[in-house]
């Protein structure tokens, strides 16, 4: 299965856009974001959990990575409101379950085989942030190969300052905007290499995870701007 797997492409999912997919686990439903592969597959989604909703031990041998956008995401180890990050490295496995419900966006098999940090990081804490003009950012992770952060841009100005290395946005509170491009929250972007000074918050501001340095080489990329 392929689902926006043209790397070196932009790509856009809005709300409006949600397809929702029944996972093999009752109860459980993804929006597949991008996909290469069948059930065991590098894959980003957003999955939904229904209250009292669980999947059996599984593990992850090319890690996984979890932001939780609503409700309470659970496994072994703890139970993690809307706000946390957490980090499964490869080789890791769990049993999550949710007893509320919850939604959480998810990354798999997308780490470097010798990742072996376990990451639980909750975005509410005040203490995390970094302030720089009217920007803040919180950072999540960062090695030599990727940098995750959670980025509060101001209302009306730019995501990004200069060049970026490729990107994979979820935005995460207000709203983005690209020429005519509304992105509101829930929304996923992936851009390839390159410089965008037109991507900006709207008059509300905007909150957004924001993922550099693990897309493909996009030495040979379109950098057109046509949105798949």
């Amino acid at each position: 299965m392929l689902v926006n797997a043209d790397f070196p492409r932009p790509a856009i999912v809005t709300p409006d856009q949600y397809r929702w997919v029944a996972s093999p686990q009752r109860g459980v439903e993804r929006m597949m974001l991008d996909r290469v592969g069948e059930e065991q597959a590098r894959a980003t989604s957003i999955v939904r959990y229904a209250p009292a909703s669980y999947f059996p031990r599984h593990s992850h041998p090319g890690g996984e990575e979890i932001l939780v956008l609503s409700g309470t995401f659970s496994d072994e180890d703890g139970h993690y409101p809307a706000g946390w990050y957490l980090r499964n490295p490869p080789g890791s496995s769990h049993e999550p379950f949710s007893d509320e419900g919850a939604i959480i966006f998810v990354k798999l098999r997308q780490m470097a085989p010798g990742e072996n940090r376990r990451i639980r990081i909750d975005t509410g804490q005040p203490s995390g942030w970094r302030h720089r003009g009217g920007h803040s950012s919180l950072p999540l992770f960062t090695n030599a190969a990727e940098q995750v952060r959670v980025e509060r841009v101001p209302p009306r100005e730019a995501l990004f300052q200069g060049k970026v290395d490729g990107a994979e946005l979820l935005v995460l509170a207000g709203e983005l905007h690209f020429e005519n491009q509304r992105c509101p929250r829930g929304s996923w972007i992936r851009l390839p290499a390159g410089e965008y000074p037109g991507w900006v918050a709207s008059t509300q501001g905007a909150t957004v995870y924001v993922k550099n340095g693990h897309l493909p080489n996009p030495a040979k990329a379109d950098q057109s701007m046509r949105f798949a």
